[in-house]
Parts: structure tokens; sequence; C-alpha cells
């Protein structure tokens, strides 16, 4: 199958595709976050292709639609266009005609604020402010990462009011902080705001080769990728191990996503990449192992060979 049928396939099975850098639940740039956080308002599922994984999809689908940036999005196989178009869409209405939907009703997020938190805000706001209260602006990115400002509310803020003070966030920002804490620690040299998330999705978790070797040993579950060339899998490779070649990859695409991922490489790069793309796939449980292959070789398993 060539890259323009592999192209025309998904737009033809899907009712909504965003050829986009990352994925929904994690995207790789803000422009592509930026169409995320839109079609989020309207769509409860619709499908995401990660140009990343793929260099020859990347400058394939530029080709394919004629358009020389990225996100593109598709609706019943019509390209629809980039970031700034489906922004503007928004505001003139035409995006909810093109999908036929307006946007879902926001079930309003529970969020608390520890009294800490409360008696922080309040001593850091201006009393000559514009409000008798605080406002108390939340932000959380398509990165995850929570920012907390003294701000105003705006046009189309969702807006919780406590006792004392109001917290004030965007659409996008309220569909990511259902659950959310917001604290105020002052321990030792440490203070500041703390936000708990609940729903932040998984990171990378770092493994030493020390622990892999006890993990092989107690035959804990695990898929140890390989994601060296074919030249270094030859020259050195743990006998556990699996090369990351074609046919692995067609059998990645189906494979439970709560299987647990250790990835390796010769250092550490490599592998911290591969293993943030299956993240972006939706496995969870995924592992980088620190120091590669070569780490194996001096505290684990001298007989493999170092290059």
């Amino acid at each position: 199958m060539t890259l323009e049928e592999r192209i025309r396939q998904v737009i033809e099975q899907h009712e909504v595709v965003l050829f986009m850098k990352g994925s929904r639940s994690a995207p790789q740039c803000g422009f592509s976050a930026r169409v995320v956080d839109i079609l989020d308002e309207y769509l409860d599922d619709y499908i995401t292709v990660d140009v990343l994984a793929d260099p020859a999809l990347r400058e394939g689908i530029k080709a394919f639609s004629s358009w020389p940036t990225i996100p593109q999005l598709y609706v019943r196989q019509k390209f629809v266009g980039g970031s700034d178009i489906v922004h503007e869409m928004v505001k003139s209405g035409e995006l909810a005609e093109v999908l036929g939907r307006e946007p879902m009703e926001l079930v309003k997020p529970e969020v608390k604020i520890t009294a800490p938190a409360t008696a922080a805000f309040l001593r850091f706001w201006d009393s000559d402010g514009d409000t008798e209260e605080p406002v108390v602006r939340l932000t959380i990115g398509s990165d995850w990462e929570a920012l907390l400002d003294l701000d105003e509310e705006r046009d189309g803020d969702v807006v919780i009011d406590y006792d004392e003070l109001a917290l004030v966030m965007t659409r996008s920002t309220a569909k990511r902080a259902h659950g959310v804490v917001i604290d105020f620690i002052e321990r030792g040299n440490q203070v500041g705001f703390k936000v708990t998330n609940p729903n932040r999705p998984p990171t990378v978790k770092q493994l030493s080769v020390r622990e892999l070797d006890e993990w092989i040993k107690k035959g804990k579950p695990h898929l140890l990728i390989d994601v060296r060339t074919v030249e270094e899998w030859v020259s050195a490779k743990i006998p556990s191990a699996v090369l990351l070649d074609d046919e692995l990859r067609a059998s990645i695409e189906t494979m439970d996503r709560e299987k647990t991922i250790v990835c390796l490489c010769h250092h550490g790069a490599r592998s911290q990449r591969a293993a943030e793309h299956f993240l972006r796939m939706g496995f969870r449980d995924v592992y980088n192992l620190q120091g590669g292959i070569d780490a194996w070789s001096v505290q684990v398993d001298p007989e493999v060979p170092r290059y």
C-alpha cells in the first residue's frame, strides 16, 4: 500500500481525523494542542494521527492536502484546514456546522483549595484590585503543567466561587481539572503552591539495569524492546530483549496498553524518545533503561561486549 493510499484509507474510515504532532492526550506542539482543545469542545471521539512517528507521513500529508503545515483536520473526508482556520471557524460558528454539532455542555469541575492555599492567596491579593475578593486563574496546558496567577474573569471562563475567592479557568483547563487539589506548602526550604492533578497522564519512568536484572530473575512480566540498529543488535544484546523491527511495530499496534514496556538503546537517549512515543500510543506503564546496554555490560553482565 502506498503512502497516499494509507492516508486516504484513514480519512475514509473515520468521520473526523486530525493529523498532528503528538497525540490527543499528549500534543507535541502548541498549534496541535490548540486544535485538540477546540475539538474536545465538540467531540467525545475522533482520530488523531501522529506525524512525528513517521517522517514520510509528515511530508506526505502536506502533499496530499496541498497544505504546508501541521496540524491538518479532515471531516467526512473533506480537508478543513489548519490551526488558524479552525480557530476562526469557531468564532464564526462555521465549525459547529461542519461538525454537525454544537459545543458539549461542560460539567463544572470539582477543585479543592486547601486552607493554607486560601490564606496564601488572600495574603498575595492586592486590596486595590477591581474586585473585592481574589480572582485566581488556574491554567492546565496540553502538557499538563499547572499555572496559578491572580487575574480577572474573562468572557467564556468557567468560574468556581468559594467563600473568600473565585477560581477561574478556560473550558479546556476545566476539562483537565476535575479532582485537582491546590495547596500551599511551607516546609523547610520548600515554599510555594502545589497543584495535584489525578488526571495527568503517566510519564516515562526510569529503570536501572540492576532493577531490570531483578525483574528478569524474578520473572516479572514485561516487554524489553531494543530500539538500536540491526548492526548494534548483532554486536551486543540482552538475551531477553526483542529488536524493534517492522514485525514488532505491527504487533505493538494491537498490543494491550496495560502491558509493561521497557525500552533500551546504547546509552539511554534513543530509548527515552521511543518510550515517550509508546506513551503517546496509549501505553501507561513505560520505562527507559538508564545507561542502556552499556550500563548493563558494566554493572550486570560483562560478557555483553561494549562498543
